[in-house]
């Protein structure tokens, strides 16, 4: 049998031990809380950063922009727009407009090339009807009524359309632009 001295020797030795651990495991937790505040406060120093160059981009853009209505005023004359100034219509731009003068370049054209479907009578047909990615169907303005039964039955002749080859393979039929004129 082992001394009583011993025994407590050995009591001391486990006591000393489990304060020890507890010790341990209460610095563990202060370091972890310790690190998890600085994240925070690092977090936060991140976030102050990012609003004063905000902050900083706001004063430099209102101090151009007061800058440049001072030159505008003092160099050029120029006032800022006043809400009568505005035009509501593009028809209301138009009218302000005047003619070419005498001499002036003539006006830019564009060029197009012929569309390879125009029937025999030489109609072309620059504008290809927008058709929807969800249904196949164009999408039709309301006067465009007399179409939908024709593009209902494509939809019908792509849906019988055994592959996704078939149905990128077939041909869409485009309303011509003198239907559209007309109407």
């Amino acid at each position: 049998m082992t001394p009583p001295a011993s025994r407590i020797r050995q009591i001391g030795w486990l006591a000393l031990l489990a304060v020890c651990l507890a010790l341990f495991v209460a610095l563990t937790f202060r370091v972890n809380a310790v690190k998890s505040e600085v994240v925070r406060a690092e977090r936060t120093i991140v976030a102050l950063e990012r609003e004063t160059r905000r902050l900083e981009t706001e004063y430099q853009t209102r101090a151009n922009q007061q800058q440049l209505a001072t030159w505008n005023k003092v160099e050029f004359g120029y006032d800022t727009p006043r809400a009568d100034q505005f035009m509501e219509t593009e028809r209301q731009l138009a009218e302000l407009g005047e003619g070419r003068a005498p001499g002036a370049p003539a006006p830019i054209r564009v060029a197009r090339a012929p569309d390879p479907r125009a029937d025999d009578a030489g109609d072309e047909n620059p504008i290809i009807a927008m058709v929807s990615p969800l249904t196949g169907l164009p999408e039709t303005a309301p006067a465009e009524d007399a179409n939908r039964e024709e593009m209902g039955a494509r939809a019908a002749r792509e849906e019988a359309a055994s592959s996704l080859a078939d149905r990128l393979q077939s041909t869409m039929d485009a309303p011509s632009v003198q239907t559209e004129l007309a109407e």
